[in-house]
């Protein structure tokens, strides 16, 4: 049995998406059903082509957190889904944390 999780307007869902190629992210407030931002890793200029997808994923952690330190959001609930908690969720993860973001 999966737990539902909810975000609201001070501690927003983190909700991640993960393709063979890309890394999408939304921060979520549950309560309003608003998404407050978004990002993907189709979005970064500047991929190498040798980057790996790894350090795609904490990039778009490092700029996702950015972009919600702007919004003053210091707290977050991971929505991982039913992804295992390493690779590219962990280095989303850890891109965020590098901020000064928790969950």
């Amino acid at each position: 049995m999966k737990k539902k999780i909810l975000g609201n307007f001070e501690k927003p869902r983190i909700s991640i998406f993960r393709s063979n190629k890309q890394i999408y992210v939304q921060v979520i407030d549950d309560v309003l059903g608003n998404t407050v931002t978004s990002f993907s890793s189709k979005k970064i200029e500047d991929i190498d082509k040798k980057m790996t997808k790894i350090k795609q994923s904490y990039k778009v952690g490092l700029i996702l957190g950015l972009k919600l330190k702007k919004l003053k959001i210091k707290k977050l609930v991971l929505d991982k889904k039913n992804y295992l908690y390493h690779g590219r969720i962990k280095s989303l993860a850890d891109g965020i944390r590098s901020v000064g973001i928790k969950f």
